[in-house]
């Protein structure tokens, strides 16, 4: 009896030792992976990559109509993120663009880190990206200013200035800037556009990010 406690005990060990060791959204990339083998991803979809405003957009193709859109945000993931996941992310799919978003958690992480590092980051994920699909339309959705994020504004700025220079002077590349429509007539950001944490969006949020995403969408 001792002998079958102590080979459960060690099988109980090793398997929460195994759950330990996997990385950070593990779980997330195998739930795309299901989710693909159930439902195989159409060609020539939209693939939108990136952090929880897009994991939060679950409605995403109904404010679309007509296109067919592959949603893979992650959790509250960063760019260092995207590049760790860099080949779950974009081998199973054949997407005729990809638009992304992502880079405020990086900021959220470490309130110190400089915009250099997370532009760095980007330009990293953007060489796997044109690697696997040369020509295809690759977007960038700017960073949002999020109210319970003031304090890193001026990073994201700057990173967006960085990556909008960037994204302008590669072929079938845009910078889609977000920021103006979530402002006031004074520049101030629409707080009302936010749900209780001050961080992610309420439909309406959502519904102004279509209205600046559509002329873009292939």
């Amino acid at each position: 009896m001792k002998k079958i406690f102590s080979v459960f005990l060690l099988m109980t060990y090793a398997m929460f030792f195994a759950q330990e060791e996997k990385p950070m959204y593990w779980q997330e990339i195998q739930e795309f992976k299901k989710q693909d083998k159930e439902n195989p991803p159409p060609k020539n979809s939209i693939l939108l990559i990136g952090s929880s405003s897009f994991t939060k957009w679950t409605d995403v193709n109904e404010y679309f109509l007509g296109k067919n859109i592959i949603n893979r945000g992650f959790g509250g993931s960063r760019l260092t993120d995207l590049n760790f996941y860099a080949e779950d992310l974009l081998s199973p799919y054949q997407p005729k663009q990809i638009i992304i978003y992502c880079g405020e958690n990086d900021f959220a992480d470490n309130s110190k880190l400089e915009a250099d590092v997370v532009v760095d980051r980007f330009k990293s994920f953007y060489k796997k990206i044109r690697k696997k699909f040369p020509t295809i339309e690759v977007d960038f959705i700017s960073i949002k200013y999020s109210p319970s994020r003031a304090h890193l504004w001026p990073q994201m700025r700057e990173a967006n200035k960085q990556i909008a220079k960037f994204m302008w002077r590669e072929k079938n590349a845009e910078f889609i800037d977000i920021t103006r429509i979530m402002a006031d007539k004074n520049g101030a950001v629409r707080k009302e556009l936010f749900v209780e944490d001050m961080l992610h969006m309420t439909p309406e949020g959502y519904r102004l990010w279509t209205i600046v995403m559509t002329p873009f969408m292939k």
